[in-house]
C-alpha cells in the first residue's frame, strides 16, 4: 500500500465520498475506505476517529470564521446586520467546494443518523453565533434569535446551493434568502 503518498486525507475523503455515494453510508466500512484509498485502516484512524467524522471533520475553521466574521462586524451593525456579515464570511468558506458539499448532502439526506447530527451541528453554530452577539451586548431574546434566523438563512441557501448543477454564489443565494426572510417579517 502507497502509505506514505502525500494528501492521505484527501485521498480518504475521496474514497469514502465515492463508496458512500456506491454503496449508501451504512453499508461502507473503514477497511474499504482505506483499501480505495489505497492506505491501511490505521491511516484512516490517524486522520478520523470513525467513518462519520469524513462528513463531519473539525468545524474549527468554520467556527473561528464565524468569530471573526462577528467581531468584524462594524460597532453600529444591528443584530441582523451582523449575522449578514457573518453569512458572507462563511460563503467564503464554501469556495471551490460545490462538488464535495453536493456529494456530502446526499449522503447525509439518505441517512436519518446523519441528519440528525447535522442538525446538532447546525445548532451548536446557531450557540455559537448567538453568544457572539450576547458579546457585542445584544440581549436575549435578540441575540438567539438573529442567530437562529442566521442559520435557517445558511441552510435554506446552501440547499439550493448543492441542488444546482450549475451553482451560483453561495453569498448571493443567502443574501437573497435573509432579503425573503425580512420580506416575510415585514408588516
Amino acid at each position: 500500500m502507497a502509505r506514505w503518498e502525500p494528501n492521505a486525507r484527501g485521498r480518504l475523503e475521496q474514497a469514502a465520498m465515492d463508496l458512500f455515494t456506491e454503496h449508501g453510508f451504512e453499508q461502507v466500512t473503514v477497511a474499504e475506505i482505506a483499501a480505495r484509498a489505497g492506505l491501511t485502516e490505521r491511516t484512516f484512524y490517524r486522520h478520523f476517529s470513525d467513518k462519520r467524522e469524513v462528513l463531519f471533520p473539525d468545524a474549527s475553521p468554520l467556527y473561528q470564521g464565524l468569530t471573526d466574521a462577528l467581531a468584524a462586524a462594524p460597532d453600529t451593525a444591528t443584530p441582523i446586520e451582523a449575522v449578514a456579515a457573518v453569512l458572507d464570511t462563511t460563503a467564503a468558506f464554501f469556495t471551490d467546494r460545490h462538488r464535495f458539499s453536493r456529494r456530502r448532502q446526499a449522503v447525509i439526506a439518505a441517512n436519518a443518523e446523519l441528519r440528525e447530527r447535522e442538525a446538532v451541528k447546525l445548532a451548536s453554530l446557531a450557540d455559537a453565533l448567538a453568544s457572539g452577539l450576547r458579546e457585542r451586548g445584544v440581549a436575549e431574546p435578540a441575540a438567539s434569535l438573529a442567530a437562529e434566523a442566521g442559520i435557517a438563512v445558511f441552510k435554506v441557501a446552501h440547499l439550493q446551493w448543492v441542488a444546482d448543477d450549475d451553482p451560483g454564489d453561495l453569498g448571493a443565494l443567502m443574501r437573497t434568502a435573509l432579503g425573503e426572510l425580512r420580506t416575510t417579517l415585514s408588516p
